[in-house]
């Protein structure tokens, strides 16, 4: 079992809310346009701290907890790409603009961590209370695996959900965004801005992929202080890799499929454990130098496949999935 002080805890989260506070200072004091290059330098700054702290972490704990560290650190940065395609969707229907954007981000950002640090301690303590939830957390894995196999094609529904249409009849919204403000006054009427309704869509975006990516990370490794870390690291580059990727998303025509089957693997990996713990020491597990390179190679495989389908036919356009059809879906199409 890994052994974690509660100094270790403080400066690692003491380190992630200093990377946070850089971004929110950047966002709120010169909102502007971010360009492929600084988008390059931000991307490749965040991935060589995420590593930094995984060599360091292997060194003071063993190769093996290192390993599930960049296992886990992989399978969330490969989840957070889909998230990132639902970012690209909300601020494309609710016409966000450009200058606001990194705003919008810098608090998805925030809120995604805040949920996944609740949901990893009360995933944390149902596992240690009861072996029986590795069954339902696979079995949850496995479901949402084949959702998003068969809507694969499909973009969530963004206007139709169900927190933005209930926050736009509680509230009255503005026709514009009045210079990034989330509330504005009108004839001394308080009103909200589209921009309150983009972080309330945000918001329910955050919590349907805490639900899903909470579970996948458990399913490569059981430390709390792994799957805080891995979850944390993944995310603080999501908003310099959206802006990196944003023109590139449109072409990882396969990267729903890839997700897809990667949740399953991870789903059969919780269940086989399950199953070695409760029922019998002779099932096997899944060691987790192989999760991980299983788990790499689907994301080589997704990304060559994509790139080759799309340069061969321009007109193929990707996805990030939907775990539920549209309600105008006819029975039985995908």
């Amino acid at each position: 079992m890994l052994e974690i002080s509660g100094l270790t805890w403080a400066v690692t989260i003491g380190l992630i809310v200093l990377l946070l506070a850089v971004d929110l200072v950047l966002a709120a004091w010169r909102p502007h346009r971010i360009g492929f290059r600084e988008a390059s330098l931000w991307s490749v700054f965040y991935i060589l701290v995420a590593i930094g702290f995984g060599v360091w972490f292997a060194s003071a704990h063993g190769g093996g907890f290192g390993a599930e560290y960049f296992a886990g650190y992989i399978v969330e940065k490969s989840l957070s790409v889909d998230n990132l395609f639902v970012f690209v969707i909300i601020m494309t229907t609710f016409l966000v603009p450009e200058e606001h954007q990194h705003k919008v981000l810098t608090f998805g950002i925030v809120l995604a961590l805040i949920m996944r640090a609740i949901f990893i301690a009360v995933g944390a303590t149902l596992l240690a209370l009861f072996s029986f939830m590795f069954l339902l957390f696979g079995l949850l894995l496995i479901y949402t695996a084949v959702q998003l196999f068969r809507h694969r094609n499909e973009d969530p529904d963004v206007e139709n959900n169900v927190v933005v249409k209930t926050a736009r009849k509680l509230l009255p919204v503005t026709d514009d965004y009045v210079g990034g403000k989330i509330f504005t006054r009108i004839d001394g009427k308080r009103t909200a801005t589209p921009l309150f309704v983009v972080l309330v869509a945000i918001g329910g975006v955050d919590l349907l992929f805490a639900l899903d990516s909470i579970p996948a990370v458990f399913g490569v490794t059981e430390q709390p202080y792994i799957v805080f870390t891995a979850n944390a690291f993944a995310l603080l580059g999501l908003r310099a890799l959206f802006f990196l990727v944003k023109g590139l998303l449109d072409r990882l025509v396969y990267l729903s499929a890839g997700l897809a089957i990667i949740l399953a693997f991870i789903g059969v990996k919780l269940i086989l454990h399950w199953g070695h713990v409760d029922i019998s020491p002779s099932i096997p597990e899944v060691p987790t130098p192989l999760s991980l390179g299983v788990i790499i190679a689907i994301l080589v495989i997704v990304t060559v496949a994509s790139l080759i389908k799309t340069r061969n036919d321009p007109t193929a356009k990707a996805h990030p999935g939907s775990l539920r059809g549209h309600r105008d879906e006819h029975p039985g199409s995908h």
